[in-house]
């Protein structure tokens, strides 16, 4: 009997419970939707008109515009200021009555080069109205616009046919900006490695739960070794994962998401899941029950999340080529298909292999101490010399 007798225990507890499955499948909800959001974002971030992010102020005040010639009714805009055409009467009645916000009245006026009259303008405002300045520094900005246009129409009129043309500058630009690379690719880097911080709860459960049920005599009481307990239960979390990941990124690639070399990556993400589920495991080990493994989580996860990002986002800014440690920057960089030299494969594995050693190894050691699992539990402080070996070497000290 081995860690893989273990494994088939944990996976068909886990696959036959009802609630997993019902997590599982609001898991798989909750990031299919994420995708669409990220998708309709993106859409809106490559248009022209952009995304905004902050309140909308889409007709936030309304006004009627006078304006017989149609000089200034073309510069107010229609996102902040609902515009309407309408005469003077009616206009102040519905000021009046609080159904508008301003009426602006534009003077007919001759533009032509050899007679020229000023445009007149009137606002008419209601000053207990707290959208007044919304509608005042709309118009007052339209009028600028107006001015500025009429200004250089004139001009143009003026200036002959033999002066020489200005030149003209057309500005053209290649690739995605930095902000769009930024947003686009960490974000679908951060959709990736996103399943892997959702079975946390697996883990707590499967070594906590044998002490809050008091299970956990019965395992040890079996033909088995403590670290082929540990190594079994993170074995079957790990196999949990991939299957979420395989079918995350199904729905990925299904979205139109571009991930180049797809199994490549996704041999990554499940390999990047091994330290996860290790370093959750010295947390589960050592809790005593499921509030203070939630605690230890969190902090743990929130440090790895910074460590995966924050190196992806300096290599997105372009800010050094370097090799990271960071898996999710090696994900970044096979998708988005840029060159790959040993270093950039080679040395986020080795570091893996290490992380993932030190913490299974730590978490066996845990496991297998009485202490630790039945109590009464010694600090974390004693923990750390017994593990370092300062006590084994005070205590072959004091026998001398």
């Amino acid at each position: 009997m081995g860690s893989l007798t273990i494994s088939k225990w944990e996976l068909k507890n886990t696959l036959q419970s009802r609630k997993f499955l019902l997590i599982f499948f609001f898991q798989l909800a909750v990031l299919l939707m994420m995708v669409l959001f990220f998708n309709g974002f993106m859409a809106n971030m490559e248009s022209q008109q952009g995304v905004a992010l902050t309140p909308s102020l889409n007709e936030f005040a309304s006004l009627n515009v006078e304006d017989p010639q149609g000089i200034f009714i073309s510069n107010l805009n229609p996102q902040i200021l609902k515009i309407t055409e309408a005469s003077r009467e009616p206009s102040l009645q519905l000021i009046n009555q609080g159904d508008l916000n301003g009426l602006l009245l534009v003077s007919r006026s001759n533009l032509s080069v050899d007679s020229i009259s000023p445009v007149e303008s009137e606002i008419l405002i209601d000053y207990s109205d707290p959208k007044r300045s919304v509608v005042r520094d709309e118009v007052q900005l339209a009028g600028n616009k107006t001015a500025a246009i009429i200004s250089q129409q004139l001009i143009t009129s003026l200036s002959s046919d033999s002066a020489p043309s200005e030149p003209q500058v057309q500005e053209k630009s290649n690739g995605e900006s930095l902000p769009l690379q930024l947003i686009k690719k960490i974000m679908t880097a951060i959709l990736l490695f996103l399943p892997l911080f959702l079975f946390g709860n697996l883990v707590v459960d499967s070594i906590v739960g044998e002490k809050e049920r008091k299970t956990g005599e019965i395992l040890m009481a079996m033909p088995i070794s403590r670290s082929y307990i540990i190594l079994g239960k993170g074995l079957a979390v790990v196999i949990t994962m991939a299957i979420q990941v395989a079918l995350w990124m199904i729905l990925m690639l299904m979205a139109g998401f571009p991930l180049g070399n797809p199994f490549l990556v996704y041999l990554i993400v499940v390999i990047s899941a091994v330290p996860i589920v290790g370093l959750t495991s010295i947390i589960a080990a050592y809790s005593k029950n499921y509030k203070e493994a939630g605690i230890g989580i969190t902090f743990a996860y929130i440090a790895i999340i910074g460590f995966l990002i924050v190196p992806a986002l300096a290599y997105v800014a372009q800010q050094g080529k370097y090799v990271s440690l960071s898996t999710m920057t090696l994900v970044i960089k096979i998708f988005s298909r840029d060159s790959l030299g040993w270093g950039d494969i080679a040395i986020p594995f080795i570091f893996i292999l290490l992380i993932s050693a030190l913490s299974y190894g730590t978490a066996i050691w845990l496991f297998k101490r009485d202490d630790i699992v039945f109590g009464p539990r010694p600090g974390l402080f004693k923990l750390l010399r017994d593990f370092i070996g300062i006590t084994a070497l005070i205590n072959k000290i004091k026998r001398k």
